[in-house]
């Protein structure tokens, strides 16, 4: 049964939850905490006073980060004690979100998930992961347990938004979508950065504390940074070289320095050679990529794509690194591609000063080298347009026509955790609507956000002084291999639930075990994990006793538990209570070279021209011919900002984080446009109004609008957000641009009109 947008209404008990975290009578303190809020993952110091966090400082003693500390950090006690979070459940009755018991909340999801999956089958709930998951511990351990229980294939993530592409890429070059190069930025001398602004974004899928520290010294000890950017951000301006690139056209550039590396016989591979197939094949597939042929659609000089291509192969050590504007383009696949692609042919793959393979304390210990099951692309396609899966995950664009579009597989249910898609996804008024014509939808979420506001039941997690963390996900992208763990560094509020119970309960609810104690959940993927390790001749517990090596784990709960058995079981003979008694971290070494043992192709080898790749490189031929007739939009990042996620805490929502549409000043000229003026900006998927701010770093025939905000639909609790709202720039998007290959949402490079408003 679906619901009526008019039946809903805010939660009972005013706008604002009453009251702040009661406070506790110990005396004033410090406490360490990595920080959540970006990839950079750095030690912060907090003070706490009571069961406050008062002050806010980086940790000088982080073996990571070294005291490096961003405004995101520095905010860490100003959005961890947000009046607007959410401190009790919501449940939906009579069309109204109430607040409820945390029992009442479960027994909801249990009463109403259950039936529609023995009813319609697993694939009619849909579950969507945003970008804060990898941020918390919670979100690394217990979603891939409910996604196990539920075998549902209707699985839709932030990565097609943002990042998938490079997961493809490396899956059909290396045979697993995790093996992800990062390039060596301490050694480093030569570096070549596409679609990245670490200087506002604090690296990504490049997980390194300080990354505008790392650039300055690259420059200091004599190297060389060239920066590939339709805007002159600020790590721009500190580059050698500024490449004002047309967007959309780094694949092409990146085929051309290819094709150059060829023609003038400055390819070497070195201690690739051996590891290496497909290179006399690629080289005939990107013959036709010269300069000369690139230059007009990349509107750059072909000289200059020379010489870039003999600065990248003449450099002592070089890394080619490429990240969300690189990938958020309708060649998003081959740009990733290409990048290591330049790697491998200057040599600079697994090689110290070049990109290399983290080996993270929580991996696999390493074992001999071996063929692997490679991987596989479209093992099944979404129900309404066909577009093929990639890493098990549909493209988020099309998660509103899943639900919306009558039939038998519709989506009826939906279980989001950590997502906002309405505003990070493609046409967020229609997946608004369709959101409201689901069955049942459960929400986990500290806020009453543009999505969450749709839910039946929302689980609201603590604050992130109130939970434990490691970070899972990003040490397998870190720029130096390290260990850091910090316990909860403030006790959980009477009445609250930490985020591993709540989903822990919600696997239990969803998996059909509801009633069961959560640690159960624990218990089932210690016992399973390590089933699997004592059967595994290459691990360090091959034939062991599961329940002797069961006893020796420690941990006050289950989520350290499990951890600890992780790093027993990993590459670097750790406990947790080793990582406890180091409380600023374990230095583990830097990056070391892991070919041929990394990879897991079929054939055992680096596969540089695989067939889905070869298949797609006509569509980027045609791009040579292609010249666009109009303005093309694209996005930005600022250090204030993580998508739409930090946006209402006051300190980061102020001074030059601002939702404007920024112009060159020719086209503003042209247009007739004033600084300061609103503007209409339309495309196919329809069209917004938003103020002008005219400047020259960005370059001609683009304009720029951030990404993540709108801010302005009713029912939500984010006060802040809502004073300064802004538009939503994915609202000019229909969703029906994406890169064929990942499924990857164009959110860059694709052509609007603008017209001034008097």
């Amino acid at each position: 049964m679906s619901r009526s947008a008019a039946a809903r209404t805010a939660p009972t008990g005013g706008t604002r939850p009453a009251g702040e975290p009661a406070a506790s009578p110990s005396a004033t303190r410090t406490a360490l905490r990595i920080c959540p809020l970006c990839e950079a993952t750095c030690g912060l110091t907090l003070t706490i006073e009571a069961s406050r966090v008062t002050r806010v400082r980086g940790d000088r003693d982080d073996v990571f980060s070294r005291g490096f500390i961003c405004p995101k950090g520095a905010s860490f006690g100003e959005l961890d004690a947000d009046p607007d979070r959410l401190r009790t459940p919501l449940i939906r009755k009579d069309g109204e979100l109430k607040e409820a018991g945390w029992d009442e909340a479960f027994d909801m999801i249990a009463a109403r998930i259950r039936p529609l999956i023995e009813e319609y089958g697993p694939n009619a709930v849909g579950v969507v992961l945003g970008n804060p998951n990898v941020h918390t511990m919670a979100g690394a351990l217990y979603p891939p347990v409910l996604l196990t229980l539920l075998r549902t294939r209707s699985l839709f993530t932030a990565s097609t938004l943002d990042q998938m592409p490079k997961h493809v890429s490396s899956g059909l070059l290396f045979g697993s979508a995790a093996a992800i190069p990062v390039p060596d930025l301490d050694r480093t001398d030569h570096l070549l950065l596409l679609g990245a602004n670490p200087l506002d974004s604090n690296g990504s899928l490049c997980t390194a504390a300080d990354f505008p520290g790392k650039l300055k010294a690259l420059r200091r000890r004599g190297g060389t940074l060239t920066v590939v950017d339709p805007r002159r951000t600020r790590t721009a301006q500190l580059a050698d070289r500024h490449i004002p690139i047309r967007p959309g056209t780094d694949a092409l550039l990146l085929a051309a320095l290819a094709q150059v590396l060829f023609e003038e016989k400055l390819t070497r591979l070195g201690a690739l050679e051996e590891h290496v197939e497909g290179v006399a094949e690629l080289r005939e597939a990107v013959r036709e990529f010269s300069p000369e042929a690139v230059a007009a659609a990349c509107d750059m000089d072909a000289q200059e794509i020379r010489t870039i291509a003999r600065e990248l192969a003449a450099a002592p050590t070089a890394a080619v690194y490429g990240r969300v504007g690189s990938s958020t383009v309708e060649y998003g696949t081959l740009a990733n591609w290409l990048v290591d692609v330049l790697n491998v042919l200057t040599g600079n793959l697994d090689r110290p000063g070049g990109a290399l393979f983290p080996l993270a304390a929580t991996d696999h210990a390493p074992r001999p080298a071996a063929p692997g099951k490679g991987f596989a692309l479209g093992r099944w396609a979404s129900r309404v347009s066909g577009h093929p899966e990639a890493k098990s995950e549909l493209p988020m664009a099309a998660l509103a026509e899943e639900i919306d579009t009558p039939g038998e597989g519709r989506i009826r249910a939906v279980i989001s955790l950590a997502a906002n898609p309405v505003l990070s996804a493609p046409d967020g008024d229609r997946l608004d609507r369709a959101l409201d014509g689901l069955d049942f939808m459960v929400s986990v979420d500290p806020y009453l956000n543009e999505t969450s506001r749709h839910a039946d039941v929302v689980l609201p997690p603590p604050p992130p002084s109130q939970s434990s963390h490691f970070d899972f996900a990003f040490n397998n992208f870190a720029v130096h291999n390290q260990a850091r763990y910090t316990p909860a560094a403030v006790p959980l509020e009477e009445g609250r639930l930490d985020e591993c119970e709540i989903q822990a309960r919600l696997v239990l609810a969803v998996g059909g075990m509801h009633g069961a104690e959560p640690g159960a959940v624990d218990d089932m993927v210690i016992e399973n994990s390590l089933t699997r390790a004592v059967a595994d001749p290459h691990s360090p517990v091959h034939g062991r006793d599961v329940k002797a090596l069961t006893a020796q784990l420690t941990g006050r709960t289950g989520p350290e538990r499990r951890l600890d058995m992780m790093l027993r079981l990993g590459p670097y003979d750790l406990t947790l209570q080793k990582l406890l008694a180091h409380p600023h971290g374990i230095d583990l070494g830097p990056l070391q070279p892991r070919i041929p043992q990394i990879l897991r192709t079929r054939s055992g080898r680096i596969e540089l021209l695989p067939g889905p790749i070869a298949a797609d490189l006509p569509r980027l031929r045609r791009a040579l011919k292609e010249r666009p007739g109009s303005l093309v939009l694209v996005g930005r990042r600022h250090l204030r900002s993580n998508n739409s996620w930090m946006h209402n805490v006051p300190t980061l929502n102020g001074g030059s984080n601002r939702c404007t549409l920024q112009v060159h000043p020719a086209d503003a000229a042209r247009l007739g446009l004033e600084d300061g003026a609103p503007a209409r900006i339309s495309a196919e998927g329809g069209e917004l109004e938003v103020p002008v701010e005219i400047t020259d770093a960005v370059r001609t025939g683009v304009v720029s609008l951030p990404h993540g905000w709108g801010h302005s639909r009713p029912g939500t609790r984010m006060s802040v957000a809502a004073a300064r709202p802004g538009v939503n720039v994915n609202q000019l998007l229909d969703g029906s641009r994406l890169d064929p290959l990942s499924g990857t949402a164009v959110l860059n490079g694709f052509p609007v009109e603008l017209t001034p408003l008097r």
